[in-house]
């Protein structure tokens, strides 16, 4: 009854050792020791298969000596050790065993008499073997049945230890590989801190009045609306608003609703389980659990399918959640913001966006100005933006020439600060250092037709209404309608204009 009652505390101590974050080698010899306690041995050993060969990962006894735990057998020349790892169970090796040409498996490194006592525990996770477990003493004689199922759930629990470490080395690699990714990210945009810095201390008085705005609506836990044209900056906002609130330390998460197909959209954004559909082979975390605790950007929002809107909305409501095909609701903390260049209100008259959703994001709106409306900020983004690239690449350095800068400040950059960026980085590639031209960026002169000449003011239109028609039509040569006509000159419809002027005597 002793041995039993010892047994099992042995057997709950390594499986709290096992699930919990010791050490691999530390585990495994305190479960050869452990194993001493009702099999008696003089050497026990854990050999892990790589390949077609064991190598000798731990050994505990006292044979167990630094040549023993250099040692390494080839699997194919013992076929008592490939039938144990078969077969799934622990085989109590006789006298006949090692009289034939398999021989020991410690032949030349342990001086061992012919029918000592030896057994080989197989250990495997599922269909795969990891390796074995050996035992070895001196004395002749067989390991008895008992001693044998006794070291096959020894063996189990050794199984689980390397099974358990080897996933711990594969998340700990991902987990560098991850962490590495988000450095050079995170380097490439100019660190999180430097871009809100760079966001507060904007050229432009309109961002400036953004990065106060989204200071201060970091502190609470509040849905953002982010606002404004493609390449404007929206992202880099997002990320601001995470770095400036208690979330800093937690994830930022991005998904880009646009380029998710809308058959795999709930999948991405909540998760699914095994089965919830063909080819669903596992459970998979959606990017909400993904970010829970953190910040998850929907950047283009406005491509969101409504199936997923609904869900989305009960998130915002409830904080819950149900991944697709299973019916346990999800609890997640996480801070959601989300980005369009989308009119949602033209979306949500064309019953593409939900109005209740639109209420709920709109809490706190940020709307980003287009570069065209910051033109003070053009100059110095190109500039930051080459003295990066200098750095980065360790090309150039480049320079703007006066007329490049005017140049600059002028293109309507309809893409934003993405068009311009692009373009400077084109520019670098043909010109490996100095001084950048309009040319070098794809910007020819103002205009390809002749400027035009000044023109005096228009008189005001209340102070002298007929001067006002007189000079309009004066400006455009009598047209009333089509390209520069009065009619494009007042706003007015031609008809309009026809009897306002006829009213005034302007025939």
């Amino acid at each position: 009854m002793t041995g039993e009652v010892d047994l099992t505390h042995d057997l709950l101590a390594l499986g709290t050792m096992v699930t919990g974050h010791a050490a691999l080698d530390e585990i495994l010899s305190k479960a050869l020791v452990a194993l001493g306690s009702v099999i008696e041995y003089e050497l026990a050993a854990v050999l892990r298969l790589d390949g077609d060969r064991l190598w000798v990962q731990q050994a505990v006894g006292a044979l167990a000596s630094p040549r023993v735990r250099q040692h390494s057998l080839s699997l194919a020349k013992f076929p008592t050790v490939q039938a144990a790892l078969r077969a799934r169970y622990p085989v109590a090796l006789s006298a006949e065993h090692h009289a034939s040409d398999e021989g020991d498996p410690y032949d030349g490194v342990l001086d061992l008499p012919d029918g000592h006592a030896c057994m080989v525990v197989p250990l495997f996770v599922g269909d795969r073997a990891l390796g074995v477990i050996t035992l070895d003493g001196r004395v002749c004689g067989q390991y008895s049945p008992t001693a044998v199922r006794l070291a096959g759930v020894y063996g189990q629990l050794v199984s689980m230890a390397l099974w358990l470490a080897e996933q711990a080395q594969v998340l700990d690699r991902s987990r560098t590989q991850w962490i590495e990714q988000t450095r050079l990210l995170t380097q490439e945009l100019g660190g999180a801190d430097v871009a809100c810095a760079r966001l507060e201390a904007s050229e432009s008085e309109g961002m400036r009045e953004v990065a106060r705005l989204a200071r201060q609506v970091a502190a609470s836990s509040l849905p953002v609306l982010i606002l404004g044209e493609t390449g404007t900056g929206k992202e880099v906002v997002a990320q601001a608003i995470h770095t400036w609130s208690d979330r800093r330390n937690g994830p930022f998460v991005k998904v880009n609703c646009s380029a998710i197909p809308e058959g795999l959209f709930e999948s991405e954004l909540f998760g699914h389980v095994r089965g919830a559909f063909s080819g669903a082979d596992r459970d998979r975390r959606g990017r909400f659990l993904t970010a829970n605790g953190g910040t998850l950007l929907l950047d283009e929002i406005g491509d969101m399918p409504l199936a997923a809107q609904a869900k989305l909305l009960r998130v915002l409501q409830e904080g819950t959640f149900e991944a697709l095909g299973s019916d346990r609701s999800t609890r997640v903390d996480v801070r959601v913001l989300a980005a369009t260049h989308v009119d949602l209100e033209a979306a949500i008259a064309a019953r593409r966006f939900r109005q209740d959703l639109y209420y709920r994001l709109a809490v706190f709106p940020l709307r980003l100005l287009p570069l065209r409306e910051r033109v003070e900020e053009v100059v110095p983004l190109a500039m930051r933006h080459l003295a990066a690239l200098h750095r980065r690449t360790r090309r150039g350095p480049w320079s703007l020439a006066p007329k490049t800068r005017a140049r600059i400040e002028s293109a309507p950059w309809p893409g934003n600060i993405r068009e311009l960026v692009h373009a400077l980085e084109r520019a670098t590639l043909l010109v490996p250092e100095g001084e950048l031209l309009p040319q070098h960026l794809g910007l020819g002169p103002l205009s390809g037709r002749a400027a035009p000449r000044p023109q005096d003011p228009l008189p005001d239109f209340e102070a002298n209404e007929r001067r006002y028609f007189e000079a309009v039509l004066a400006r455009a040569e009598g047209r009333l309608y089509g390209p520069g006509s009065a009619s494009e000159i007042t706003g007015l419809k031609p008809t309009t204009l026809r009897s306002r002027l006829v009213k005034l005597g302007l025939r």
